[in-house]
């Protein structure tokens, strides 16, 4: 292999990128785009849930226990309704999404050493925001049950759990999505900006002046990769500076770790689009294949966006198949974890045969051949 002839590949890449303002658009653009989605307008967190109150005992217990509501942080009171038809309708509108409902003989029951209930009706229409809204509202009653003074003795639970929570303190989603995003991107940036290079090629009927140069079908792929490489590294900085110093999302591991192993990940990515691309000879279907193939399951089926433990059993069989899932576990626990190479060895180990297996594809089915 020469690396002049390779190198002049990359410099023709390159100038043929920079031609297509389209392409450019996608490699540095989305990427920002794609941040500030996920960043801003998605968001696992359940903040102000709007709430209404039945308050039917109207005594000193009731309003403790609904001042409780407020001071957890997590509730916003909109409005106070005196009838089930009430209900019903702010339930149907979607006007609020939990109605706290106190019965009548709430601070008589306390008084008298009873058990007292206090009702939670939540809409599951939208049910992961339901089952969060319920664990809030049990976490504020049993909260407010400690040390509360009943027939004159103090009430505490015969046993109590005191939790502390690693990594993610404030449980913010953003810290989730951003080192994910990471993986995300790449595969954008890898996959489906090269699966537009060999089926480019065709389009434009260059492919000729291509096969006719004394260049080796490895310093062709190796030489159309290099581009979108470095234009993937670039990205790879540019979101983790972002996510670190205007989302505030913990940065504990080596950048070296993540550069390195992104470098292999972003490798076997662009490996695989360009095998996409010398197989389909189309750019609209070449474009088309690689979301299917890449970014799609990279999006949905690696973790990112839902749980894997949750998944059906065949989808979680399909899961080991995507690269992806390997790599948000290198982001996360670099960016959350600090952790280095003692712990993601098998990880690092994948993303090199990732690396080898992409571009291993893309010679192959590359052929300088016209006929």
């Amino acid at each position: 292999m020469s690396l002049r002839r390779l190198l002049a590949i990359a410099r023709k890449e390159a100038l043929q990128l920079s031609r297509d303002s389209r392409s450019l658009a996608l490699a540095f653009a989305m990427p920002l785009l794609l941040l500030a989605i996920f960043g801003y307008a998605i968001s696992w967190d359940i903040r102000d849930v709007r709430t209404a109150v039945w308050d039917q005992d109207l005594s000193t217990d009731s309003r403790e226990l609904l001042d409780a509501f407020r001071a957890s942080g997590y509730f916003s009171f909109v409005t106070t309704v005196s009838s089930s038809a009430q209900v019903h309708d702010l339930l149907d509108r979607a006007v609020v999404q939990l109605v706290l409902v106190v019965p009548p003989d709430f601070a008589e029951d306390l008084g008298a050493g009873r058990s007292a209930v206090v009702q939670a009706l939540v809409d599951g229409s939208d049910a992961n925001t339901a089952t969060i809204v319920l664990s809030y509202a049990r976490a504020v009653v049993q909260e407010h049950s400690t040390g509360l003074r009943v027939a004159g003795e103090t009430l505490r639970p015969p046993l109590t759990a005191d939790s502390r929570v690693w990594y993610n303190e404030e449980l913010e989603s953003k810290n989730m999505i951003v080192p994910g995003l990471v993986a995300v991107i790449m595969m954008i940036i890898g996959a489906m900006l090269t699966s537009l290079t060999i089926a480019r090629e065709w389009e434009r009927g260059t492919m000729e002046q291509l096969a006719a140069t004394p260049v080796t079908r490895l310093e062709v792929v190796l030489g159309k990769l290099l581009p979108y490489v470095v234009i993937g590294m670039t990205d790879v900085a540019v979101i983790s500076l972002v996510g670190v110093f205007l989302f505030d999302v913990p940065f504990r591991g080596s950048p070296i770790l993540l550069a390195i192993l992104s470098f292999f990940f972003l490798l076997g990515a662009a490996g695989l689009g360009v095998f996409i691309s010398a197989a389909a000879r189309s750019q609209l279907l070449a474009t088309q294949m690689s979301m299917m193939a890449t970014y799609l399951p990279a999006l949905l089926l690696s973790g990112f966006m839902f749980a894997i433990s949750v998944m059906p059993k065949p989808l979680q069989l399909v899961t080991y198949l995507v690269p992806a899932r390997y790599f948000l576990v290198v982001t996360r626990g670099i960016f959350l974890k600090g952790v280095g190479v003692e712990v993601l060895r098998a990880e690092g180990l994948l993303m090199v045969a990732f690396a080898i297996a992409g571009v291993t594809l893309a010679v192959h089915a590359f052929r300088k051949e016209i006929g």
